[in-house]
């Protein structure tokens, strides 16, 4: 068994012990894979959360309706380029067959298995082009399936970590898509989780839901919030460690490597938002609340005018102050403290002098971070987005044609 030097750490991608997975062509989009399945060798402890949107995809509906049953899963069918969403009881009925396909090429029940579809809202799923698929998918231990939930994506966003709990190897493996549509009141994107860890669903659950709220939900593209995102997550319990409780020595290790695979997920998306050429990282030190904190972050990194700013690599702080100023947050207004990327740009709500230059030059990484010191409390908060291109609104100007 491999020796970890460390509680947890990032490892070359690999799925864990038990799940397969394939990704393929079939014709839902031009060139580019478009259907895949996930899956594991047993039922596996199961937890989702899901988009807030209230015209939420048939897909989305019938995953949710299955982990919520007893939290468990066992497979999942995915596809790209059209999201089965505002497609009425075609739709619904559309998203059961697909249930039913996999459930049957697996030979299990048809409660373990979820489906997750992105792409085009309004169009119905072509059937004879995703049946005449499903023969095509093979039990692999490739990455394909990550490709295979792109939309305008530019490359899959996926993590592994592994820790070693009570002597066994633990391994945790994400990976999702989003680039566009992202502001989440969930988690607005495809996310999937998979872990051979050995934990109760209703555990997983509660595990996920916490996390989430400061990870995906701490991200912003462009305010949006899709009609078709949640983030599952299963757990097969194959790496055979003692069952993994709150009250147990090795969850702290557990919850940490799994915070770590939501997080930089999350920061991929960021990164990657439509049109994208730089990372924005926010951090709030000092708020009166964390809901303070968390608040102002995502306020800052989801502001058109800092975005804009950004991307133009103008260091013109009086966007970021006049957006935290719009915040409900409680402020202290006269002790506001602003820097980006390290260089000092306000002190109690005041502008510092600082060479115009230098700070341009440091707007032009590919990484902006922002750090606010509210000095009004002990909480903190962070959030993550991106600049506002030229090319975003390109991008979302043809999206259907």
């Amino acid at each position: 068994m491999q020796v970890l030097t460390k509680s947890f750490q990032k490892v070359a991608f690999q799925w864990p012990e038990g799940f397969y997975s394939d990704g393929i062509h079939i014709g839902l989009r031009r060139q580019k894979k478009d259907f895949g399945w996930l899956f594991s060798k047993v039922p596996a402890a199961a937890a989702g959360t899901y988009t807030t949107n209230q015209f939420q995809a048939a897909p989305t509906k019938l995953t949710k309706a299955m982990i919520d049953q007893d939290h468990q899963l066992q497979g999942l069918l995915l596809n790209s380029a059209v999201a089965n969403s505002c497609t009425g009881q075609q739709g619904w009925d559309n998203a059961v067959q697909e249930q039913t396909w996999l459930a049957n090429k697996l030979a299990v029940d048809p409660s373990l298995i979820g489906v997750a579809s992105t792409g085009l809202i309004g169009a119905q799923l072509p059937m004879d082009v995703i049946k005449n698929g499903l023969p095509q998918l093979t039990p692999t231990k490739s990455d394909a399936v990550t490709y295979a939930v792109l939309t305008t994506d530019k490359q899959p966003k996926t993590i592994c970590v592994q820790c070693e709990l009570s002597g066994h190897l633990v391994t945790i493996t994400g990976f999702a898509k989003g680039s566009g549509m992202i502001h989440p009141k969930m988690a607005t994107m495809l996310g999937f989780i998979t872990t051979d860890a050995q934990i109760a669903g209703e555990d997983l659950q509660a595990l996920l839901s916490d996390q989430v709220d400061e990870t995906f939900n701490q991200i912003t593209v462009d305010g949006d919030t899709s009609t078709n995102d949640m983030v599952v997550t299963m757990a097969n319990g194959l790496a055979e460690n003692p069952n993994l409780t709150p009250d147990t020595a090795d969850y702290a290790t557990f919850a940490a490597a799994f915070h770590t695979v939501l997080g930089e997920l999350a920061k991929q998306i960021a990164a990657d938002g439509e049109g994208a050429t730089k990372l924005v990282e926010c951090n709030v030190w000092h708020a009166a609340s964390e809901a303070d904190g968390q608040q102002v972050a995502k306020a800052i990194v989801g502001s058109n005018l800092v975005k804009a700013a950004i991307f133009g690599e103008d260091p013109n702080w009086g966007r970021i102050i006049s957006t935290i100023g719009a915040t409900p947050a409680d402020l202290d207004i006269d002790h506001v403290n602003i820097s980006m990327n390290g260089l000092p740009l306000v002190a109690d709500s005041l502008a510092l002098p600082f060479d115009e230059a230098t700070v341009k030059a440091t707007l032009g990484q590919s990484k902006i971070t922002i750090d606010v010191d509210l000095q009004h409390g002990d909480a903190s908060g962070q959030a993550w987005g991106c600049d506002l291109t030229y090319n975003y609104v390109k991008i979302n100007a043809s999206y259907h044609t």
